[in-house]
């Protein structure tokens, strides 16, 4: 279930020929009235093919941009897979978006329907339609709300409409590989999202990167559990698409607060998470061990050291790695059980990760490889492997990906997988696809810095992000953002002091953690350079997506965060 590459011109003819040749496979699993319920590829199809005659027979044609509102359910990659099929631009949206964020999305992507799956989110949505342009059509998996001149249908109604998933399929096979897919709003840490205009080529090149590796990894007939949000770039393409299409039973998970009983449950062959996961993760462990005896504290710490040797040198001597076989055995067994005992992927995408915090995993035993992408470029540019995973890089970029720096350090990346611009934004475009002098072909300018060293790539500053100090010097607020994050202590941080003498960190303290976290600054200075370093930290109210300095994905709007806590900025100055 690996065809070869370009195969398919189109996302939905790839799913509804996968489907023919395989329709009794598992494709999803979601829970649902207490139990665990299976799609298989052949009902998945039938009912892509009713939503398509549903869309279709109420005037939805090729380019209407359709909304699309849900956690992660069959239901998103049905509707995703029907609005694409009969030739319309799917606009999914975070559940978290609050009316205003939807308000945007709906005046700037000009979408005049929405598919969303309950009662509550239809309601964030018809607040945010009332700020914008309004709505003509809402399909709701529940009964949903009214609004004047408002047309509602429920789900069901669209799973009834007669379709024909083979006549659909040759549709899809007709369309052209540079159709536009999808319009996904960036996550708008530095300012208003903007929507990403994906064509099919982009999310069908990233496919044709990653299934040589996940064939390889043996991916196929095994579970993956489903974590991220449908609605980010890279689940979407990778949990909704990619997976899928190399013989992966997709498994939603419930949520956070179910995860650690799923990975027992489900075993996973593959998880993928971002960083704050891993730092969550890793603090669970620890504050585990330490009720935990002395001596099963000696044999953790002993095995993470053993670990960290066998990727970083010396070499072990011959009675360190009989040590380190029986420490495999007591304390790393362990350790994979608690995931589930199937790993063969733990991908960390969305932000860096801090090398430390993958050591620390990949000393028990834990196959953590780190990743690297943009929503514009499909999203994924470049991935570690098991065979070669260097946790110091975020991997080799995918065949097919021309990548190369440029002589101000950009990461700069070429191929079927970049975007073909920013939705009704020409400026925005041609700041992002710049031709270089000599070479006419335009090159996706990522934003971020970096160095590729013996084919791997190193991300290490954004390039908009630096801060200037009064004394003139150039500091990376990422990177010492990163280091106060993994630490146990604290939740999240933000670092100022553009035009300051000295940098000063806003901190968001772990539960229970407040009168901690002076502890661990004083372990990220210790890592730090003279001019790196935290001068001054003062605790503050949460970070969250209500107050709008939080992503939909987790990620601090760390210019927000300032502006929003300037006196308490300016407060550290005073003091």
């Amino acid at each position: 279930m690996s065809p070869s590459p370009g195969r398919w011109p189109t996302l939905p003819a790839m799913m509804l020929q996968l489907a023919a040749e395989t329709p009794d496979r598992p494709l999803f699993r979601h829970w649902k009235g207490g139990a665990w319920h299976s799609l298989r590829w052949g009902d998945f199809a039938v009912q892509v093919a009713s939503v398509a005659a549903f869309l279709r027979a109420r005037g939805i044609g090729p380019g209407d941009r359709v909304m699309l509102v849900s956690e992660n359910r069959p239901e998103f990659p049905v509707a995703d897979t029907a609005i694409m099929a009969m030739g319309g631009v799917t606009v999914p949206t975070y559940t978290t978006n609050l009316p205003s964020d939807h308000a945007h999305i709906l005046r700037d992507s000009g979408a005049r329907v929405a598919i969303v799956s309950t009662r509550k989110l239809a309601e964030k949505v018809l607040a945010g339609a009332e700020l914008a342009n309004g709505l003509d059509l809402l399909i709701c998996c529940e009964d949903a709300p009214s609004a004047p001149g408002l047309v509602t249908h429920h789900w069901e109604e669209a799973l009834g409409t007669p379709g024909d998933p083979a006549m659909l399929a040759a549709e899809a096979e007709n369309a052209p590989r540079e159709s536009l897919a999808c319009l996904i709003y960036t996550s708008g840490t530095g300012g208003v999202p903007k929507g990403v205009m994906l064509p099919h080529r982009a999310l069908l090149s990233n496919r044709d990167g990653v299934a040589p590796l996940a064939e390889r990894l043996g991916f196929a007939g095994k579970p993956y559990l489903s974590f991220l949000p449908l609605s980010h770039s890279y689940e979407h393409t990778v949990g909704g698409f990619l997976l899928p299409s190399v013989g992966m039973e997709v498994v939603y998970s419930r949520g956070a607060d179910r995860l650690a009983h799923e990975l027992a449950e489900i075993q996973p062959a593959v998880l993928t998470a971002v960083p704050r996961l891993f730092e969550v993760l890793r603090g669970r462990i620890l504050l585990g061990l330490e009720k935990e005896p002395p001596f099963k504290r000696k044999l953790f710490d002993r095995t993470l050291a053993l670990g960290l040797r066998k990727m970083d040198g010396p070499k072990l001597g011959l009675l360190e790695r009989l040590e380190d076989a029986v420490l495999d055995r007591l304390v790393r067994q362990k350790s994979r059980d608690r995931f589930g005992g199937k790993l063969l992927a733990m991908v960390s995408g969305g932000a860096r990760l801090d090398p430390e915090l993958s050591g620390f995993f990949l000393a028990l035993g834990l196959p953590v490889l780190q990743g690297y992408g943009q929503t514009e470029a499909g999203p994924v540019i470049s991935v570690n492997v098991p065979w070669a995973n260097d946790r110091h890089t975020v991997g080799r970029p995918l065949k097919g990906v021309e990548c190369r720096i440029a002589e101000d350090g950009e990461v700069l990346v070429r191929g079927e997988l970049v975007m073909t611009g920013y939705w009704g934004n020409a400026e925005a475009t041609a700041a992002a696809l710049t031709p270089l002098p000599g070479d006419p072909d335009p090159w996706l300018h990522t934003g971020d810095i970096g160095a590729l060293e013996n084919g791997f790539l190193r991300i290490t500053d954004r390039k908009k992000d630096f801060i200037k100090t009064l004394g003139g010097d150039m500091v990376s607020p990422a990177k010492i953002e990163s280091l106060l994050m993994a630490e146990p202590e604290i939740h999240h941080a933000v670092v100022a002091g553009e035009g300051k003498p000295a940098l000063v960190a806003l901190i968001v303290p772990a539960e229970g953690m407040a009168a901690k976290i002076g502890d661990a600054v004083r372990r990220v200075n210790g890592k730090l350079s003279t001019i790196e370093r935290i001068r001054h930290f003062a605790p503050t109210e949460p970070f969250t997506i209500e107050n709008g300095l939080l992503t939909p994905t987790m990620k601090v709007k760390r210019r927000a965060a300032i502006e929003a806590r300037q006196a308490e900025v300016e407060a550290m100055y005073t003091a």
